[in-house]
């Protein structure tokens, strides 16, 4: 298989088709000279937890877009982000966010997210139907996290936009026109938030920025620069993936009516369905390392300098793993799911994405029980690392 195959719209449709392909050619796939790719969860967990198969930001940046392009400040930006890090650096600034994350100063994350999905519910309810990706699914993670920051529900649609704009960036291929865009995305996000940090170094809060600017390990305290980046990270990370999670899990339970009439009699079943939709059809579908050193895996040897690229979506459709991993079963216990990631870049907020999702689906079966996807209208967002749609018109 070569990597432009990855980005084939036919999986965009059904990427049980790459699954079944990947799982066939075997564990490990040469695609190139120096990159490879793999679909068991045997050895995307193995690589995921091994600290030799690092990142290389700026280089990879290089090898796609040249060395004028890599000085750009979108590139410098997302640079400074702790998800791009190899250790030490890494560790340092994922500790100092981690402090601030976990403090009791936060709301529970559920109420937080049953309270923002109500009040989306109750603008659109009475009309009897909706586009439930661009009102529902969309806004309620940028509310979360602007309600985090402490920002005006007013400014979530501009951030919201620029966020999407940015995310892009990370595609394995992306047009010109929307490189230029993320570039503004970043833009937009980098002087908000510049702002807001100088705001809140005057009169600090309980929110997550000021706990930002109070966070200290041993003396060490994070700069200007790095609260941005990192909190730009913290705004995207928790808009795209999570929105396109909740629109792929609805897709997923109405495409099996059996398992949603049994969540419909069942609500405690509804952590066992987030789970079994994340697994079932992820929103981030692949996550990139790079051999730091020469290293061997299960008995394959990976050259220093080697691209991996791990398939996370069809980790998670392993047969070796999961038994008739093709079907939904809410009630699944087999197998650890591989949506998050793994090792030291664990997804730092799979908490609130799990609360975020347990509440979407609570809200969506007790408020609208008799919803229903319009298919004809459903448009897939065909971007090959992050699966999900653009709209998804729903009635009642």
């Amino acid at each position: 298989m070569q990597l432009h195959e990855l980005m084939d719209p036919q999986y965009s449709e059904n990427p049980f088709l790459l699954y079944r392909k990947l799982h066939e050619q075997g564990p490990f796939i040469r695609a190139s000279e120096n990159a490879m790719i793999s679909g068991s969860h045997a050895i995307v967990e193995a690589l995921l937890n091994d600290r030799r198969a690092g990142k290389n930001y700026i280089e990879s940046v290089r090898l796609r877009f040249g060395d004028k392009l890599a000085e750009r400040p979108v590139f410098q930006g997302i640079n400074k982000m702790f998800l791009v890090m190899n250790p030490p650096e890494h560790g340092r600034l994922r500790g100092l966010i981690m402090k601030s994350f976990g403090t009791k100063e936060i709301p529970p994350l559920k109420e937080m997210a049953l309270t923002a999905g109500n009040a989306l519910v109750d603008a659109f309810i009475d009309r009897g139907s909706c586009d439930l990706a661009k009102e529902f699914a969309f806004p309620l993670p940028v509310r979360i996290i602007c309600q985090m920051l402490d920002l005006p529900e007013s400014d979530a649609p501009v951030l919201g936009d620029a966020a999407s704009a940015l995310v892009k960036i990370f595609d394995p291929q992306i047009t010109e026109t929307d490189l230029l865009k993320a570039g503004e995305g970043f833009s937009t996000l980098h002087a908000y938030f510049s702002a807001l940090i100088i705001s809140r170094q005057k009169n600090t809060g309980n929110d997550l920025v000021s706990l930002f600017l109070g966070s200290e390990n041993d003396s060490d305290r994070l700069q200007h620069d790095e609260i941005i980046a990192n909190v730009i990270l913290l705004f995207i990370a928790g808009h795209e993936t999570t929105s396109n999670m909740i629109c792929n899990a609805v897709l997923a339970l109405h495409n099996n009516p059996m398992e949603l009439e049994l969540l419909r009699q069942d609500d405690t079943l509804i952590p066992g369905a987030v789970s079994e939709c994340l697994r079932y059809d992820s929103s981030v579908q692949m996550l990139y390392r790079t051999a730091l050193e020469d290293m061997d895996v299960l008995g394959h040897h990976i050259k220093c300098g080697t691209n991996l690229f791990l398939i996370l979506g069809a980790a998670n459709h392993d047969p070796a793993v999961f038994s008739s991993p093709e079907n939904l079963n809410i009630r699944r216990k087999e197998g650890r799911c591989l949506s998050f990631g793994g090792g030291i870049h664990h997804c730092l907020g799979y908490r609130l994405a799990l609360a975020e999702m347990e509440a979407a689906l609570h809200i969506l079966l007790t408020r609208l029980p008799t919803m229903q996807p319009m298919m004809p209208g459903l448009r897939r967002n065909h971007r090959a690392n992050l699966r999900g749609v653009n709209a998804l018109p729903v009635t009642w």
